[in-house]
């Protein structure tokens, strides 16, 4: 039977639904399976041994995981679990179901008796609508046509109903860590004892992952090696993690990183750390974000051709296959559903838009729509859902703002400005609470004389550049991508000391604010126009240029803009990246004509483009290579030179950092390479040179710890 009645709860299995009143909850199919079992034989005891045989056939569990579907079938039925009024427990014999079974047969064949509630068929309930009454004395047939007008009703309100968001109440928020490190990707064990994080060496930029037992606050090092670990899942019998770890490849070819799924035995790393199992390795292409799904495979995301892919890597086959392609366009994001059967994503089609798709497990689509932006989110904003406690609705993030999208792409604002930015809540097993990362990021912009660079010595081994490099105006908060306005003076740069990143303006006395953009904007880039008069921002992947009087000119492509990288304002062109059906290209923008000329098909470290039009851009193996009208020509001058510390172009000579943190100059004409001095040695990025003077960023502090959002009754 796929719909019944235990008492006034309407049990739907197509939908793994238990409805009572206006509320589904969606519950495990296993749990459901053992409600199911007890019910076909209502009344009767039945043993540890017969569950356990019969919904998990041909599977080895321990009797604790009979028990958690017991504790989570009492929960939905509102069964205290000590009076034990629906399911009992008998001791040493078993659990018995003490409540009246009715199938939807039996429900239909009682409308003809008097004021008897007719109750609507399973689409319709499982909708979470109340049962229809009547105390009409009719003949069964009239009841059954009444019965199916009331069936479509329902079931059209349910469709118009439910594209409206319900709203996700939270009552606190509480730290569950406090140590001075970065803590990223917090998550509960199935179990919901445990929290298992993050935890970065900001010296380092690599990290351990964390175990906390909540009750008794004990922490636990479960990796023995500091590595750069990624986000991590657990099996659904919570006896394993996967991840994924990166490091320089030994004989790169295509790549400077090389990427491996691996494993890690709980049990055994909460008695001593270990080192995690390796179970597949790419030396060619990324992979990010493994999350189980409700057997022994593995889903993650791939990229091939600079496209994003959803595979499959089974544990026990120890092989990967494809799971799902978005048509034509690329996956963003992804997660899976606590019961393991669903999967959404969000992703880009070939014909541009942006949607939000629901999959089986075994990749087919169950529905795909477009997601709707509502006024206060950026229209081009990447939405990384996770599933949350409400049916049919998932959580994101945009910083300081929580929102909830529908499986049908509706996005509702929750109600819960915060102070800091807030990742994207991971939700408890039993879906009352929720996990998130809250912290800041200290960053500031410094100045330095290049002649001065030239010029400082060091002592050996130590890179200490503060007497070579004044801060531009200190904060506690991000600041970054300084640029110098051509002849006026001024020194634009990003700040969110205002509390959202924000054009500011400096004459090396005073600073000002330019822009006012909207709560949690993001910004990628800023350009001078050649006369200083003008600035041009991508903010929220769109082109915005801004005059000296703050007045904002919007430019509207068809395709989002994800890094700007430079701007002639004389020939009103641009460099940047923009994402085409979902893959980052390397383009040419006419903002005249609001066109693109796509240079590169594939994306790119970093990208710059002299005063005469030449382009030169980074790749992923850190090479330079300059574009020209028959094909791209290596930089063989700057081999080892590159680094992920970016470089800018400034009158026919092209400025970086390598990894040994060497401030470096290369003369595109002329081909003369040279060493000019040492980099902070906390330096993030260089932003800008002109004649004297040189801007980077440097990184200060990031602290972000795990908290805890408890969510309203």
């Amino acid at each position: 039977m796929l719909h019944y009645w235990i008492g006034d709860f309407f049990i739907d299995l197509s939908r793994n639904q238990i409805t009572h009143h206006n509320t589904s909850q969606t519950l495990a199919p296993k749990a459901l399976a053992v409600l199911t079992y007890l019910a076909e034989r209502q009344g009767k005891v039945i043993s540890q041994d017969e569950l356990l045989d019969s919904v998990w056939a041909g599977t080895v569990v321990s009797p604790n995981t009979l028990q958690r579907s017991i504790a989570q079938l009492r929960k939905a039925l509102g069964d205290d679990g000590k009076t034990q009024v629906l399911i009992k427990t008998h001791a040493k014999k078993g659990y018995s179901l003490e409540c009246e079974v009715r199938t939807e047969k039996e429900t239909v064949e009682m409308t003809s008796v008097d004021t008897t509630p007719v109750e609507t068929s399973a689409t319709a309930l499982a909708a979470g609508h109340e049962p229809v009454s009547t105390t009409a004395k009719a003949p069964v047939r009239w009841g059954t046509a009444f019965i199916a007008l009331c069936v479509v009703f329902m079931v059209g309100f349910h469709y118009f109903s439910s594209s409206k968001p319900v709203h996700i109440s939270v009552s606190e928020i509480r730290a569950l860590t406090a140590s001075d490190y970065k803590e990223s990707s917090g998550s509960y064990s199935p179990d919901g004892k445990f929290i298992v994080f993050s935890r970065y060496s900001d010296e380092l930029c690599i990290n351990h992952i964390w175990a906390k037992n909540i009750e008794t606050q004990e922490e636990f090092q479960l990796t023995k090696n500091l590595r750069a670990y990624g986000a991590h899942s657990f099996s659904n019998d919570g006896s394993r993690l996967a991840f994924i770890t990166q490091e320089e490849c030994d004989k790169p070819i295509t790549q400077k990183m090389c990427y491996q799924l691996v494993s890690l035995d709980f049990a055994q790393a909460l008695n001593a750390p270990q080192s995690p199992t390796v179970l597949m390795e790419c030396k060619n292409s990324e992979i990010r974000k493994p999350i189980w799904l409700n057997n022994n495979d593995i889903a993650l995301l791939q990229k091939r051709s600079d496209a994003w892919q959803l595979i499959r890597y089974s544990v026990t086959q120890g092989e990967s296959t494809p799971l799902y392609d978005m048509p034509g366009g690329s996956i963003n994001d992804f997660d899976v559903s606590s019961d393991g059967n669903k999967i959404a994503l969000t992703g880009f089609h070939n014909d541009g838009h942006y949607y939000i798709e629901m999959l089986t497990p075994q990749g087919e689509v169950v529905s795909s729509h477009l997601i709707e932006y509502p006024a206060n989110v950026a229209q081009h904003r990447l939405i990384y859902p996770n599933f949350s406690p409400m049916a049919n609705q998932l959580i994101f993030s945009t910083g300081r703002r929580l929102f909830t999208v529908t499986q049908q792409g509706k996005v509702a604002e929750i109600s819960l400005p915060l102070v800091q930015p807030i990742g994207v809540p991971v939700v408890h097993p039993q879906g009352r609470k929720m996990l998130a990362i809250k912290g800041y990021y200290d960053s500031d912009v410094v100045l330095g004389v290049l002649d001065n660079v030239a010029n400082a010595t060091t002592q050996s081994g130590q890179n200490d550049q503060h007497d070579v490099y004044n801060v531009l105006h200190r904060s506690n908060v991000a600041e970054d991508s300084a640029t110098f306005a051509p002849d006026k003076g001024l020194i634009a740069y990003v700040s969110e000391r205002s509390g959202d990143p924000q054009i500011w303006l400096t004459d090396g006395n005073k600073t000002w604010q330019l822009s006012n953009f909207a709560m949690d904007s993001q910004v990628s880039g800023l350009k001078w126009a050649n006369q200083g008069n003008r600035i041009l921002v991508n903010v929220n992947r769109t082109l915005v240029r801004i005059s000296l009087d703050a007045k904002v000119d919007t430019l509207t492509f068809d395709h989002p803009i994800e890094q700007l990288f430079q701007w002639d304002s004389l020939s009103n062109t641009a460099l940047a990246h923009i994402r085409i059906n979902g893959i980052v290209k390397l383009a040419l923008l006419d903002l005249n004509l609001l066109s693109v000329q796509v240079l590169l098909d594939s994306q790119v470290v970093w990208a710059d483009r002299g005063a005469d039009g030449q382009v030169v851009y980074m790749d992923k193996m850190h090479r330079f290579w300059q574009l020209s009208s028959l094909e791209a020509q290596h930089l063989d001058t700057l081999e080892e030179q590159g680094s992920r510390k970016r470089f800018v172009i400034k009158n026919g000579a092209l400025y970086g950092i390598n990894e040994a943190l060497q401030l470096w100059s290369y003369q595109l004409d002329s081909e003369e390479f040279a060493i000019i001095g040492d980099a902070p040695s906390n330096v993030d990025y260089l932003t800008d040179v002109n004649a004297t003077h040189v801007l980077m960023d440097i990184k200060l502090s990031s602290r972000k710890e795990v908290v805890e959002l408890v969510l309203r009754d």
